[in-house]
């Protein structure tokens, strides 16, 4: 089905927007909005408030659109999209984090993301005080009870996991 809500919009009509938090929130998403724009409508201007990692509260302007109406209208939807579900992750990974200050602990990520969007999240993770543990399976070994069977010990599994990829973790 094609949607003709923007056509509704003169071609030429200009219009400024604005974004802001309705809760206190951790901000993430700025590159994708950037992103999305710019693969949009590169004439669109953004005038950041604020920048990812920051600590927003309730009524706190964000961000400052200006450019074609009809863009800002196509976008807005997208964009609002990735900033509260990257600033939820934020939000949420700094109140877990909170919780573990002063514990010799570390808040890590997981690679179970929304499908796209594993990179934007793990990001999220870190602006909101975790860090990133590990992108995908290619980038460290998982050794599990039947490798540590078939190798005979764990030993000779880490040793084994050595000899195939010098380097890895």
């Amino acid at each position: 089905m094609r949607r003709y809500n923007a056509q509704l919009i003169p071609a030429d009509k200009e219009a400024t927007a604005i974004i802001i938090a309705r809760q206190s929130a951790v901000l993430c998403g700025q590159r994708w909005v950037e992103a999305l724009f710019k693969q949009l409508e590169p004439s669109v201007e953004l005038e950041w408030v604020c920048t990812d990692g920051d600590d927003l509260k309730s009524g706190n302007t964000i961000l400052r659109l200006s450019g074609n109406a009809r863009s800002l209208l196509k976008g807005e939807r997208t964009a609002l999209n990735f900033l509260q579900c990257l600033s939820s992750t934020a939000t949420r990974c700094a109140a877990l984090s909170a919780l573990i200050e002063g514990a010799r602990a570390t808040l890590l990520d997981t690679r179970k993301t929304l499908s796209g969007l594993r990179l934007a999240q793990k990001f999220a993770m870190v602006c909101g005080g975790g860090a990133s543990h590990r992108t995908g399976l290619y980038d460290g070994f998982l050794i599990k009870e039947n490798h540590i069977a078939a190798c005979g010990g764990i030993a000779e599994a880490v040793a084994s996991a050595r000899l195939v990829a010098p380097g890895k973790s």
